[in-house]
């Protein structure tokens, strides 16, 4: 590791996320966002064991990366983990067994190097981390990477595990989490599925350890989980716990998007002859992919609602829907070998389909743009309400379907596919047609487009130097690691 000179006065904090795109982006924006706007130092650790391509572009690449003075990237040595897992591990189970492996082999040396933390921030799933900082007298934060009713849930799940006995899955009625909406059976993340499997120990594991933090950073702004907010600030149960201290800090999202490839200049201009609100952009988030019945559902789907779209697709799986979560970036792509036959020249014109990877924020804020069909991942669901777009939700693995949830009928932004289990079934080109014709044509739409709106302003209202609920919500956290420097 390599001697970095700093401010001795500035609070030096690092930044410790788990592997996956979806936890990298928002911690390594929290980074960025406390040295440009708090004028921290920032160390972020970096786990390069199994990591994808985008991850080491986004961390490591000379034309993508350019840092901000006061921000440095360490890589953590890749760890040997072959005897420990195989290709029929999971993901939760794989990504827990990397981040020990990581961490028991390289942390708390990197810590000390580092000289005097006044904190260090890590994710749900790096939890083995608050061990070694207790022994080094580090004050470790939690930043939670999707909503506060999954933080809620969170909290509640060890309790869960208690008293109930039975599979989740068999309960005969939704899970009354205290004071927040009920999360719905079909709406129960993967790895709370099976009692007895690796993947649900590691989760209860985890979740467990939330109460040891220092406190938990929230990825929002006030006015959006308001219900939620309330529910864990004020509710007993949260009380009790005893919840650490609650920051809204967000929305903290990806800025820019350079270099702009070929690629993305085309997709722009194309764009950039659309009217209004006419675009329909369909991503399904850094690990989703979808299996070939499915795709061809989709296009034809796409095809039959006669709307404008940016199509970003990936080669169609035979296994799981996050099928690309520990490669994404690094396979190669060619939409004619599983698309419709003739599908791209029935919608030449009328439709773009973009191989593998869009610059999405540029689309999402692109004046064209009218909806995004989305896997409700929470980095893409802050980036599509931070730009006012309503949603389709299509949600695929892990906590995207209660994100789903919560976006149509507490938020009021998206509308869903009929039925659950979309990661099981075959959704129909017919009702695919539906969904898009209600974001893009019906009044239903445009009511959610102007809640979708409403909430952007007061996103950026929220983010304002020196006023902004966020924005004073981290600052009071600043003042107390600056304290801590003397």
């Amino acid at each position: 590791m390599e001697e970095v000179e700093y401010d001795t006065m500035k609070p030096h904090v690092a930044v410790l996320p788990s592997p996956g795109m979806g936890h990298i982006i928002p911690l390594f924006e929290m980074a960025k966002y406390l040295v440009v706007h708090h004028n921290c130092h920032v160390s972020f650790l970096n786990i390069t064991t199994e990591a994808s391509a985008a991850q080491t572009h986004l961390l490591r690449s000379p034309a993508c990366t350019v840092l901000p003075p006061g921000l440095q990237v360490i890589d953590l040595p890749p760890v040997d983990i072959s005897a420990l897992v195989s290709e029929e591990t999971l993901i939760l189970t794989r990504l827990s067994i990397i981040v020990e492996e990581s961490l028991k082999s390289d942390l708390k040396s990197v810590l000390i190097k580092l000289g005097k933390l006044q904190a260090l921030v890590i994710d749900f799933f790096c939890t083995q981390a608050f061990e070694i900082c207790r022994e080094l007298s580090i004050p470790t934060y939690t930043f939670c990477t999707t909503s506060t009713a999954f933080l809620c849930f969170s909290l509640y799940f060890p309790t869960l595990d208690r008293e109930v006995e039975c599979e989740f899955v068999d309960l005969l009625e939704s899970i009354q989490v205290p004071d927040c909406a009920p999360v719905r059976i079909e709406d129960l993340l993967d790895q709370a599925r099976n009692r007895k499997i690796d993947e649900y120990k590691w989760l209860l594991l985890h979740l467990s350890r939330l109460p040891m933090a220092t406190g938990i950073f929230l990825n929002l702004w006030e006015d959006l989980e308001p219900k939620s907010l309330k529910a864990i600030r004020e509710h007993s149960f949260y009380k009790q716990i005893p919840t650490p201290p609650i920051h809204v800090i967000g929305p903290l999202i990806k800025k820019d998007e350079v270099p702009m490839t070929e690629t993305d200049a085309e997709c722009l201009a194309w764009l950039d002859k659309q009217p209004l609100d006419s675009v329909l952009y369909i991503a399904l988030g850094s690990g989703g992919t979808l299996t070939a019945a499915q795709l061809t559902e989709l296009a034809w789907g796409l095809e039959l609602s006669r709307q404008r779209f940016i199509l970003v697709v990936r080669k169609p799986t035979n296994t799981s829907a996050s099928g690309t979560f520990f490669n994404v970036g690094g396979d190669f792509n060619d939409p004619k070998a599983y698309l419709p036959e003739g599908f791209l020249e029935r919608t030449k014109g009328v439709g773009l389909v973009i191989p593998s990877w869009a610059p999405q924020l540029m689309v999402i804020r692109h004046a064209s743009t009218g909806a995004f069909l989305s896997h409700c991942g929470w980095n893409s669901i802050l980036e599509s309400i931070t730009y006012g777009v309503p949603m389709i939700a299509w949600p695929l693995y892990a906590e995207q379907r209660m994100n789903a949830t919560m976006l149509v009928e507490e938020v009021g932004v998206a509308v869903k596919l009929a039925g659950g289990g979309l990661e099981k079934r075959v959704v129909e080109r017919e009702e695919i047609e539906r969904v898009i014709r209600i974001v893009m044509e019906v009044n239903e739409g445009k009511v959610m487009r102007h809640t979708a709106r409403k909430l952007k302003d007061s996103a950026e209202k929220a983010l304002n130097f020196g006023t902004g609920s966020s924005y004073k919500s981290l600052s009071c956290v600043v003042q107390e690691w600056k304290a801590r420097i003397l």
